[in-house]
């Protein structure tokens, strides 16, 4: 992680979000779980274990035993069984069925294989273990439902050969503000000074154009401001640089950039942990410069100082939503924002009512600000 925010700052963020469920979210690097290691994480306020079986499937189960509630990564994992330290209670973690409970006798008639610990749909893209997150209270997902679930996220690639990053930051607000200051596109030359990126003296008026994809909207194709140094590096393969960059609910922002048959494409991700906690996920893939010795030992670096920012600045800005002003969105540099949250709404209520989403946008609209 590149930091973490202090358990006082990350409790007075202002006020709660309300979560989206039936969704895919990265819980952590898949790197985390090899062998027979189990590792932990927190989705929507969901505590999880995560492992990988001997036949190499990734598990995700509710952190908790249902028979007394103690923590299963407390116990142990054979590689087929997660086992719980209190009373033995063994699971097969993929679909949470109990296989096991050491202490029926033959006079018992209780079936262990009827009795199920809570466990989540979980796939590995990216270097990223993805969970599927039901609405509470669904029930329990089986496997015909498992078929019928949203494709699983992943970083555009357009050519066999590329390379790859990973970048993470824990953030002590609400996956909302931690969104709309991931779209925002007005605080670069603020938040993000540097020599190779961009200043305040830099700032200049700006027309991109913008429209509905399905659960979200995209800048159309573009060329990049003049005003960032990383763009300017493309321009030595001697073809026309443009960027598109998507956003799509519930918490995914990706960037493509192109340059003849070269090109950078990037997946963000915010993802709520708690309620007023959420993480920033970084996965960038490239087939540029592939020969510069060293190159994602550098692009790391600076990608590092520049989520750093950004995480900082999330931290100052929780010191003033902890005593929850009112706040204000403008035109046109907030619109983005705005219509996230009229997206999100819009799902909340398609989730509610079983009708089909309306998206806000009607059609294209051409928004203008200054950065």
């Amino acid at each position: 992680m590149i930091g973490e925010a202090t358990r006082e700052q990350t409790s007075h963020s202002g006020p709660e979000a309300v979560l989206l469920y039936d969704d895919w979210y990265p819980a952590l690097r898949s790197s985390e779980v090899r062998g027979s290691t189990m590792a932990k994480a927190v989705l929507l306020g969901v505590p999880l274990v995560l492992g990988r079986t001997s036949t190499g499937r990734y598990f995700a189960m509710r952190d908790s035993c249902p028979h007394r509630g103690i923590p299963l990564s407390y116990g142990w994992f054979d590689g087929q069984r997660v086992t719980c330290r209190y009373h033995g209670w063994a699971f097969e973690p993929v679909s949470g069925q109990c296989r096991d409970i050491p202490s029926l006798t033959s006079r018992d008639s209780l079936d262990p294989v009827r009795i199920y610990a809570a466990a989540f749909p979980c796939e590995e893209r990216d270097g990223h273990l993805w969970v599927y997150m039901p609405q509470p209270g669904s029930g329990r997902l089986r496997t015909e439902d498992a078929t019928r679930l949203p494709a699983i996220p992943e970083v555009p690639k357009f050519s066999r050969r590329y390379r790859a990053a990973h970048l993470a930051a824990e953030l002590p607000c609400s996956v909302d503000h931690g969104i709309i200051g991931l779209m925002d596109p007005a605080h670069g030359p603020f938040v993000h000074q540097a020599w190779w990126w961009r200043s305040r003296h830099s700032i200049h008026e700006k027309a991109k154009q913008f429209e509905p994809i399905e659960n979200g909207f995209r800048m159309t194709a573009h060329q990049p401001s003049a005003n960032s140094a990383p763009y300017k590096l493309l321009g030595v393969y001697g073809q026309p640089v443009t960027t598109t960059i998507d956003f799509v609910l519930p918490n995914r922002r990706y960037e493509t950039i192109r340059a003849g048959d070269k090109w950078f494409a990037s997946l963000t991700t915010v993802t709520p942990t708690t309620d007023n906690h959420c993480r920033i996920d970084v996965c960038a893939a490239w087939n540029i410069f592939l020969n510069v010795p060293f190159l994602t030992s550098i692009a790391k670096f600076f990608g590092r100082r520049f989520v750093r920012q950004d995480q900082l600045t999330m931290i100052q800005q929780a010191e003033g939503l902890k005593y929850n002003p009112s706040l204000m969105l403008i035109d046109d540099a907030d619109r983005p924002a705005k219509w996230y949250f009229e997206l999100k709404q819009a799902r909340l209520e398609s989730q509610a009512s079983g009708a089909p989403m309306r998206h806000p946008m009607s059609g294209p609209v051409t928004l203008r600000w200054r950065s």
